[in-house]
């Protein structure tokens, strides 16, 4: 006879949102400020919400913002966010609220699985939450930690003299401490109702209060990542907005063949740069799955995207034809490699034209049609975009650009449910790139076909404001595991080499 299995305990995410910016120079707490076009919360939020090993998430925010978080939630439809309360004047206030909170509503007996993560620690990987998840299992409270890279030192202060060095602990044994912390919520309000008999209690986070007051419960630790960075000072602000720069993202793919039929039947695209390469692939999978697509070139229909009044005439056209315009596809560009110093003004001019300033031209022109349809920019990017090198100045200064303009616009447009997303691929068998170096070793590029079907993907997902990497290896790995940074990290060295 089989013995059912016990139903495994429901698990919230508690974000812990209570702090305020005073550090990072701000007015309102910094987990409000924006970073890569989205407040670093809703970042957060959204984290938990794509994690599978969630069920639930309750918010603790600073008092007198809550209904900031309220229209963030809402306009994001974050669906796991079930309340948003004010948090404590300390931490420890905090998540005694978020205790009491999650033991609403509770059967006698019944328990369940807790994180409590930071807010402003918005990098958070699928991979640290699911190995919290399963920590749970076997053990009742649980912590995320790294590694010390630097040497820890311990000092005493003399007077007016400063400090001195007491003590330089073993370095091999220290760990930075990160989080989530993990806990089932019996044994977390257990510790922090013993914690209320102490009249001295204060701490920092919820691991040092079962350490304290439970000591018979072992803490284990699950590795965490480098990039799980915490937003506090002025320099956090710009790293971790270097970082979501760099981080790539892999897009959904639909379930089958119908359903891109489904999604694309009586929608109107508009490929500028359609007529060779990833552009007229493009233009061919979304045609085939009934989309309404005009494919435009210099070649073909002699539209020259560096010409407003082409691009005005182009979007105008078919706008008049099928009465909408839900995607605008930017394929087109040049390269033009040599010493910037022996360029010439023509060429350098060519290359700004259509490399920068025809996307430019376009996104200021799509909008009106993509706000009726709350629709999509798609625009790409090269492998070169994260460090120029010499001789290729034109091309990856402008495409760097295109990163920034994919990410300005994205914020820019939100409000009118416009999405705009940058194509990454690495190098790519085109006709521009055969023109540029010839013919190179079979297998040693990838596909426009391949780019094509990530770039149909992108344009079918909710995403906004990122970056896709479209790489040989394998395009879509990572899209449950991460957020994409590990893959971000990973790769920069390879791009280094990438053109």
């Amino acid at each position: 006879m089989s013995v059912p299995h016990e139903a495994k305990p429901r698990t919230t995410a508690v974000v812990l949102a209570g702090g305020t910016g005073q550090r990072v120079g701000l007015s309102i707490p910094k987990q409000l400020l924006k970073i890569a076009g989205k407040a670093v919360i809703e970042h957060t939020l959204t984290i938990f919400e794509n994690a599978e090993g969630i069920d639930d998430v309750i918010v603790l925010m600073a008092p007198g913002f809550v209904p900031d978080v309220e229209k963030i939630v809402a306009k994001a439809g974050l669906t796991k966010v079930t309340r948003i309360i004010e948090g404590g004047s300390t931490r420890n206030e905090t998540t005694e609220r978020a205790i009491a909170a999650l033991g609403e509503g509770l059967a006698e007996g019944e328990d369940r699985n807790v994180l409590f993560h930071d807010a402003v620690r918005p990098l958070l990987s699928q991979r640290v939450i699911t190995d919290c998840v399963d920590a749970l299992d076997r053990y009742q409270a649980v912590d995320v930690a790294i590694p010390s890279a630097d040497t820890i030192i311990v000092t005493r202060t003399h007077g007016e003299d400063g400090e001195f060095i007491t003590e330089v602990p073993d370095r091999s044994r220290l760990r930075r401490g990160q989080t989530p912390q993990a806990f089932k919520l019996s044994t977390i309000r257990r510790a922090y109702e013993v914690a209320a008999g102490d009249p001295n209690f204060q701490a920092t986070d919820d691991c040092s209060v079962v350490l304290k007051y439970l000591p018979d419960v072992p803490i284990y630790v699950v590795a965490g990542d480098e990039y799980n960075m915490k937003v506090t000072q002025p320099v956090d602000v710009f790293i971790t907005d270097k970082l979501f720069q760099l981080a790539s993202t892999a897009a959904p793919r639909q379930a089958d063949e119908a359903a891109y039929r489904e999604l694309l039947t009586g929608k109107t695209l508009v490929v500028f740069g359609g007529s060779y390469g990833i552009g007229a692939d493009i233009a061919s999978l979304a045609e085939n799955y009934g989309a309404k697509v005009y494919a435009l070139g210099r070649s073909t229909t002699g539209t020259h995207v560096e010409n407003p009044e082409h691009v005005d005439d182009a979007l105008s056209k078919a706008y008049g034809e099928t009465g909408r315009i839900d995607y605008v596809i930017n394929t087109a560009g040049v390269l033009r490699i040599g010493k910037l110093a022996e360029t010439d003004n023509t060429t350098i001019q060519e290359a700004l034209n259509v490399n920068y300033l025809a996307p430019v031209q376009i996104a200021r022109a799509s909008y009106k049609y993509l706000a009726e349809t709350q629709g999509q920019l798609l625009l790409y990017t090269s492998s070169s975009y994260t460090r120029g090198r010499a001789e290729y100045s034109l091309y990856s200064s402008t495409k760097a650009a295109m990163v920034n303009l994919t990410q300005a616009l994205a914020d820019e447009w939100a409000g009118e449910g416009i999405r705009v997303n940058c194509v990454n691929p690495e190098r790519t068998a085109t006709p521009m790139r055969t023109k540029a170096f010839g013919q190179e070793p079979e297998g040693s590029l990838l596909s426009s076909e391949a780019v094509a079907r990530t770039s149909l993907d992108v344009l079918l997902s909710a995403l906004t404001g990122h970056v896709i990497d479209v790489r040989q290896q394998d395009p879509t790995a990572g899209a449950a595991e991460s957020s994409g940074f590990e893959q971000a990290l990973a790769s920069v060295l390879d791009r280094q080499a990438d053109v």
